[in-house]
């Protein structure tokens, strides 16, 4: 069972293993929503599903030798490198996982088991794209679409990823000042400068701290939640449909998305700084809320909180709180948490929690 990559334009004409992607012509191994994965194969990420069919000897996989993703992330690449070397794989195993965890869903868990060697894997593949290549949804920037533009990446990183992994201390200028921003954004949401408030029942985490952070610190106290809102000082504030509700969790029942827009013209009612509060519709891969000031592309969105601007509101933080978490409540009252929500159940249920 030997595999190789197929760039995800030639799976028309030759079937594969399709990873974190949706295609008719192969095996598809994805957590996106309504994906037909094999029950027996479900997990959090796409990568962590490959690698269960690796471990469990998945006998479908002895009908394709190619494997291919539509997009490039790092699930995606774990997933794509995963089938093409097995035996390492197997080995390095739940490294892998954390590696996928981290890079898709931006939970960084430090006491889960190789989490920092994980975490400095992640952090030199973000350098290397973004040195040699275009960040995360940059290619809405790029003539090309992100199906064609990712493809050299792909090539690049399946043959590099190997001895980074097995060798990552001759990778450390590459990984290291990442790396250490994260720990230290890491000490400060972890230190007592930070307040979390976790509201089960709506799936919310308020996290109160100083100053933006990196993400893998943010929401390194967020599993298990799939809605962060961030109160910083001098009354600034973002809050976030994490990008678990984008996908299928497989671990835990989960609430719906809710559209954030309602609660953010509701928010325009209140401010008196003389910004508006805007949000992104609830496809978004992570609907991000927030005053508006310079305009953002997704690219800088999906980019680090200390990356961009975040502005003062007329709000106190109680209010915020308040405000938010009332929105949630409302939308939410009828609901129940469940498995596998479809996008078609998801629109439904925004279409009935904007006529309450």
């Amino acid at each position: 069972m030997a595999y190789s990559y197929l760039p995800f334009p030639e799976l028309k004409k030759t079937p594969a293993v399709v990873v974190d992607s949706f295609h008719p012509n192969g095996l598809v191994l994805s957590h996106w929503r309504g994906a037909p994965v094999p029950d027996e194969l479900r997990e959090d990420t796409s990568a962590g599903m490959v690698l269960q069919a690796l471990k469990q000897d998945w006998p479908e996989l002895k009908k394709y030798h190619r494997a291919t993703a539509n997009h490039f992330d790092i699930d995606a690449l774990v997933g794509v490198w995963a089938l093409l070397n097995p035996v390492l794989a197997g080995q390095h195993e739940e490294l892998l996982r954390q590696v996928a965890i981290i890079g898709d869903f931006r939970e960084l868990n430090l006491s889960a088991p190789h989490a920092e060697e994980a975490l400095q894997l992640v952090c030199w593949i973000n350098a290397e794209e973004k040195s040699r290549f275009y960040p995360p949804f940059g290619a809405y920037e790029l003539e090309e679409n992100e199906v064609v533009a990712s493809i050299p990446k792909f090539e690049f990183f399946l043959q590099a990823f190997t001895e980074v992994l097995l060798h990552p201390q001759e990778y450390r200028t590459l990984w290291q000042p990442e790396f250490e921003q994260v720990m230290q954004g890491h000490a400060q949401i972890h230190g007592p400068e930070t307040n979390l408030t976790a509201l089960p029942a709506l799936g919310l985490v308020v996290l109160e701290t100083p100053e933006p952070v990196h993400y893998y610190a943010l929401f390194s106290r967020t599993a298990g939640f799939d809605i962060v809102l961030a109160c910083y000082q001098d009354q600034r504030y973002e809050v976030e449909c994490k990008y678990t509700t984008w996908v299928d969790i497989a671990s835990r029942p989960t609430l719906p998305r809710p559209d954030l827009r309602p609660l953010a013209r509701h928010l325009n009612s209140l401010e008196t700084s003389g910004r508006s509060w805007a949000a992104d519709g609830p496809t978004d891969t992570g609907p991000l809320l927030r005053l508006l000031g310079q305009e953002l592309s997704k690219a800088q969105r999906y980019g680090n909180p200390q990356e961009r601007p975040v502005y003062s509101s007329s709000l106190t933080p109680a209010q915020m709180v308040r405000e938010v978490s009332a929105f949630l409540e409302e939308v939410f009252r009828e609901v129940k948490p469940k498995k596998y929500w479809t996008w078609a159940e998801v629109r439904e249920y925004n279409l009935n929690s904007t006529k309450k």
